[in-house]
């Protein structure tokens, strides 16, 4: 399960990719969006430990290919390129090409090996890469102008805010930082929306121990978000580890390794929370915790299917404590239980006990569904299964986005 934020851990204020030791970035405005930033850049200093995991949509955009490639060649990376406004998936021959062309104009830029560059793209579906404005973008890119907020505005398309945050803590007597930004409002079911996540550490980590780490965390955090059930074509997270901070090799054998394990779980916990709660024309952020599960796997289905429900997520909007949508949303996640045990709460508020409705008042969960932050509880009390996800309601605003995203 994922751990609280504890004294071990110190919350960095500001802090984002460009926190850990030896690592820079920023953003620029290159001419794909009309006037907002949309290239954005990460540097390390040293060449950094490097995995990744990406969507399992069938149709996955060219950089992703690209990324893997980069980091199927020694587990390394020193630079990452991404860019906004066009995700270059679904555009054959030409937009592979377009990526590899990106992946060396940078390494070219900054003078790295081309298999120590990642690639990454966010935006528009089908639509070939203006490459006269990618060459001058990266061409422009200026190592001593790092600015972290500057990348943060880069990435993201339909977001309404930046998402970003780092924490320290100590290991072998040494700072050790993660620091992380993410973009992702719409198009978000993760399953490794479009959703980019880009972590950074000074820690020093063995590439297996780094790759096992982000897989088992993707799986309690980014993977535990949904806002409207699509999984897109681009879905990546980044993690890099440059070895900075000096600590003696991290791995599940080092006595600190739980330490470092929570950092980078309430690292990415937090940002997985963040493009949740930013979901497109979101109000709300809604966490459902189920326990009593037959197991986890299946807890963890029982939460995402509520958490992903239309129904139960427009109730949220209305502020309408309408249980029977939840207790729906559990039948029918095709997970075992057994009716007559599950119970059902808004917060603190009891609505649905054994398989039957409280005397609850309405009123009252009326008025709990009007604050910004919602919780629901199921409890199936059938075994010891747990888990929880995250997403947000569905308002009139997610239909306007979305009816007009490429006008």
């Amino acid at each position: 399960m994922i751990p609280e934020k504890t004294e071990a851990l110190k919350y960095v204020n500001e802090g984002s990719v460009g926190t850990p030791k030896g690592f820079q970035s920023g953003g620029l405005h290159c001419g794909l969006k009309y006037k907002n930033l949309d290239l954005g850049w990460i540097y390390s200093e040293y060449p950094a430990v490097a995995t990744a995991v990406f969507t399992t949509n069938a149709f996955q955009a060219a950089p992703l290919v690209v990324t893997k490639d980069s980091i199927q060649n020694g587990h390394l990376l020193q630079g990452v390129i991404v860019n906004s406004g066009n995700a270059n998936a679904c555009t054959g021959e030409k937009g592979l090409s377009d990526a590899y062309a990106m992946r060396k104009l940078f390494a070219d830029h900054v003078h790295l090996s081309e298999n120590h560059v990642g690639v990454l793209s966010t935006g528009v579906i089908g639509v070939q890469l203006p490459m006269d404005k990618i060459e001058q973008g990266i061409e422009s890119i200026k190592l001593e102008d790092s600015d972290a907020g500057s990348f943060e505005k880069a990435i993201i398309t339909t977001d309404t805010m930046t998402k970003h945050l780092a924490v320290q803590m100590e290991i072998d007597g040494k700072t050790v930082t993660i620091g992380g930004a993410a973009k992702g409002s719409g198009m978000i079911h993760p399953n490794m929306a479009t959703m980019l996540g880009f972590i950074t550490t000074d820690a020093n980590i063995d590439a297996a121990s780094l790759d096992f780490a982000l897989k088992e965390i993707t799986n309690q955090t980014f993977n535990m978000i949904t806002v409207d059930g699509d999984t897109s074509t681009n879905d990546t997270v980044v993690l890099m580890a440059n070895g900075a901070a000096q600590n003696k090799v991290l791995s599940k054998e080092h006595p600190e390794w739980p330490t470092f394990i929570k950092g980078l779980t309430y690292v990415s916990e937090q940002l997985a929370k963040k493009i949740a709660r930013d979901g497109e024309g979101a109000t709300k952020l809604v966490e459902v915790q189920v326990t009593g599960a037959k197991d986890d796997t299946s807890a963890k289905a029982i939460s995402k299917t509520i958490v992903g429900s239309s129904l139960v997520k427009t109730a949220i909007y209305g502020t309408d404590p309408n249980w029977g949508r939840i207790v729906c949303a559990i039948g029918y996640s095709g997970e075992p239980l057994d009716p007559s045990k599950v119970s059902v709460a808004l917060g603190d508020i009891s609505i649905f006990e054994k398989g039957t409705p409280t005397s609850y008042s309405d009123a009252e969960a009326k008025t709990y569904l009007e604050q910004e932050n919602v919780v629901i509880k199921v409890d199936l009390a059938d075994g010891t299964g747990k888990a929880t996800a995250w997403g947000c309601d569905l308002t009139y605003d997610y239909v306007k986005i979305n009816a007009s995203y490429r006008t």
